[in-house]
């Protein structure tokens, strides 16, 4: 879907700043976000997609104003509400709860089970690659990006669509997330890596050989016609 959250060859907000020997967590509410989210993607609950889709879904000035796990911590509430998980009086009442009695004890579970599946080395590749035969596409052919705007989830950039580019790999079957962030199965496709060359993407204003590579599935392409 469109939204702020699709910032590729946007203006206007300023350099990247880098922080010097960042911590990976700035408070510790952080670490709790990221154990959270880790145990809900452990048990099934909510896959990527779907957390990637919740951010997305927030209100632009929101989302701006958010720091990196505020958005993560958005998300999941988002979607747990969704599910029917948890409800938005629920969440409402326990967040004005702790606000105002910021002395209320926490709930204490020990689930050794839990844990063990959390800390299962378990590669990102391994999660979401599947088997499959056949690919439309071979390396070095031309591509053309479709130009669509769809309204829910979508690993198509902005910036990338209609665009001309090369087949730079072939990377196999992996899930498809348009299907995944909204319940519709995996419905896994062929994965290229796309070489796009910069003026393509940004005009004149692209600097001196200058190329960018996109993974992107199979149907977000067309052959070219050129």
């Amino acid at each position: 879907m469109n939204g702020p959250h699709d910032m590729g060859g946007m203006h206007g907000f300023g350099p990247v700043v880098r922080e010097e020997n960042e911590p990976i967590f700035h408070e510790p509410w952080e670490r709790t976000v990221y154990a959270m989210q880790r145990a809900i993607r452990a048990r099934g609950l909510i896959n990527i997609d779907e957390s990637r889709h919740g951010i997305e879904r927030m209100p632009p000035a929101e989302y701006l104003a958010s720091s990196y796990y505020e958005r993560w911590l958005s998300s999941l509430e988002r979607n747990l509400v969704d599910k029917g998980i948890i409800t938005r009086e629920e969440l409402e009442a326990r967040t004005a709860l702790l606000r105002d009695h910021p002395e209320t004890p926490r709930p204490q579970r020990e689930d050794p089970e839990l844990i063990a599946l959390m800390k299962e080395p378990v590669s990102q590749q391994e999660l979401y690659q599947r088997q499959g035969v056949g690919t439309r596409f071979a390396v070095r052919q031309w591509v053309v990006t479709r130009n669509v705007h769809p309204t829910g989830h979508t690993r198509l950039p902005r910036y990338a669509r209609g665009k001309r580019g090369t087949i730079h790999a072939v990377r196999g079957y992996y899930v498809f997330p348009d299907y995944h962030a909204h319940g519709k199965g995996e419905q896994a496709q062929p994965m290229y890596t796309v070489a796009f060359e910069g003026e393509e993407l940004w005009g004149p204003s692209s600097e001196p050989r200058e190329r960018v590579y996109i993974d992107l599935w199979e149907s977000y392409l067309e052959p070219d016609g050129a």
